[in-house]
């Protein structure tokens, strides 16, 4: 990391939706509003909240706590099933908004993105209030943003905002750290504010008598240096505010997934097949929506001691079928599941991916039978689509079902 700040001042905002999963459940059921409810598992099992309303928190509820005990603090807590085709779908909604102010966007989790707007005309706060008041009026979600010249106290700045409204309601927090300020708006904070200082290292710098961010800017490098070794010339610069990294895009998308935790271990194959079958259509859907097809399918087993395996198997042509993706896992399945055996997790996973190819095999090549095939299929696809799947079959298909069947 280097000690000189780039000579054109850059401006990031980091856009943090509020709350997101209870956000989205409120617009899918709004009697929700203003209520102490949890997004999570059951407290019969195993479920933790994943998050909670701000009317929970109230009560001392918070993410990753078991679901068991937010019921304690809080006996009136409605729990609510997560959603998370919804949550995806709002996600990308607000992915797609920030790519309308710049090619330069690096989401790093399904609520949270940095967006790089240093080629735009006007002060970070314009372009940070437009995005929030769009976010809010058109997606109907909370929004907090941090404006600066870096993502590291972008990133901050968002945590201080929300930090500093009290009203117990999402906090719609937009906060500035001017260019050249950064050092002093960072100082006064507490050590593991900054990126990289956990529980462990902020109780070791508070034995070094260091508290603040501040603290460890003031600190002889060489000292922190010889006590943390390269973390410590790391900190040295952040806490200065000094972080030259840029956005990161990356446009690749590796692999599509679903898997799903259960409550209770299940046992019940049926059950099992059905949440697999909808795993498998689920991503379907997202490789259709990225124009992509995937050459290998995966599926994850997590088993009640928490052993997990994982199996693949590759496909003979790329596809975005959901059937031949089910049928890919369900091979899988069959080949590492005994009846009866209780399962944690299931899970299946899409990756090879690559952009669809309609050109058949060179040998095979005739230009009038592909176009034929091709409008044959399309037709095929309309008609099962409006009636049925089993409504209408290529001749191809009945000669296959019939074969081995007395005449």
């Amino acid at each position: 990391m280097s000690a000189e700040t780039p000579s054109t001042p850059r401006t990031i905002i980091h856009l943090d939706l509020d709350a997101f999963f209870c956000a989205v459940e409120e617009l899918r059921d709004p009697s929700l509003r203003g209520i102490p409810f949890a997004v999570g598992g059951s407290p019969e099992g195993r479920g933790v909240v994943a998050t909670c309303s701000y009317a929970a928190r109230k009560f001392g509820v918070h993410s990753a706590m078991p679901m068991s005990r937010a019921l304690r603090l809080c006996p009136e807590l409605k729990i609510v099933r997560h959603h998370f085709r919804d949550y995806t779908d709002m996600s990308r909604k607000v992915m797609d908004l920030l790519g309308s102010y710049s090619d330069m966007v690096q989401p790093i989790s399904i609520d949270e993105a940095f967006v790089d707007i240093s080629h735009l005309p006007e002060p970070g706060l314009v372009y940070a209030k437009q995005l929030q008041t769009q976010i809010r009026d058109h997606l109907h979600l909370p929004s907090s943003l941090g404006v600066a010249s870096n993502k590291l106290v972008a990133k901050v700045a968002t945590n201080v905002g929300k930090a500093s409204v009290k009203t117990g309601n999402y906090p719609f927090a937009i906060q500035v750290v001017p260019h050249g300020q950064e050092a002093a708006f960072l100082a006064p904070l507490p050590s593991d504010a900054l990126w990289g200082i956990g529980p462990k290292t902020a109780e070791r710098l508070a034995g070094l008598g260091i508290h603040t961010v501040g603290d460890i800017a003031r600190y002889p490098l060489q000292d922190l240096v010889r006590l943390l070794g390269q973390t410590g010339s790391v900190l040295h610069f952040r806490a200065q505010g000094i972080d030259d990294s840029p956005v990161h895009v990356s446009h690749e998308t590796k692999s599509v997934s679903h898997e799903e935790t259960f409550a209770r271990d299940v046992s019940n194959e049926a059950e099992l097949m059905q949440v697999l079958s909808e795993q498998c259509v689920s991503i379907s859907k997202q490789l259709r929506k990225l124009n992509l097809h995937c050459s290998t399918v995966a599926i994850k087993i997590r088993w009640p001691d928490f052993s997990t395996i994982g199996r693949q198997l590759t496909l003979p042509d790329p596809t975005s079928d959901p059937k031949l993706i089910e049928e890919a896992a369900r091979k899988l399945w069959a080949a590492h599941w005994k009846a009866g055996r209780k399962v944690r997790l299931l899970g299946v996973r899409a990756s090879n991916l690559t952009p669809p190819s309609f050109q058949p095999k060179l040998w095979d090549w005739d230009p009038k039978e592909f176009e034929k095939k091709e409008r044959l299929d399309t037709a095929l696809k309309t008609v099962q689509e409006r009636f049925g799947a089993g409504s209408l079959v290529a001749a191809s298909g009945l000669q296959d079902k019939t074969k081995g069947q007395p005449e």
